[in-house]
């Protein structure tokens, strides 16, 4: 399993703010000179998390990106299923060799391999690593 570079930043964004969040507000100009992430870049991203419920946003001279709920309700999954779509499993060898024994079951494999991760990332709530 891989995880994408832009799923990578939203978790350091998140952990950022959950470690700092006697601020209330954090800035994204902050987390973004800290781990050298491009600034536009990493609002996209801070975008989708906001969609996604696990930060909030707050506009103007004193806005800045905040936990929507508390570290203990945020899974791992959900910080990168946000930011990346939801894991999947698609081998899809079957579309080549539809009554392939071997195909079959290496897509199975896969497929447990992928649910598998998603338990883990699912059980690890940010409050486990800050």
């Amino acid at each position: 399993m891989r995880i994408s570079r832009s799923a990578g930043y939203g978790l350091l964004a998140v952990g950022y703010i959950a470690q700092h969040k006697e601020k209330k507000i954090v800035l994204s100009d902050t987390i973004s000179q800290k781990y050298d992430i491009p600034l536009e870049y990493l609002l996209k991203i801070m975008q989708q998390l906001v969609r996604a419920n696990v930060l909030r946003s707050k506009r103007g001279p004193r806005g800045g990106f905040s936990l929507a709920r508390s570290p203990g309700k945020i899974t791992m999954l959900e910080i990168v299923e946000a930011v990346e779509g939801p894991l999947s499993s698609e081998l899809l060898i079957s579309e080549h060799a539809p009554r392939d024994k071997f195909g079959i079951k290496a897509e199975k494999v896969h497929a447990n391999a992928t649910d598998a991760a998603k338990r883990v990332l699912k059980n690890v709530k940010l409050s486990d690593l800050i």
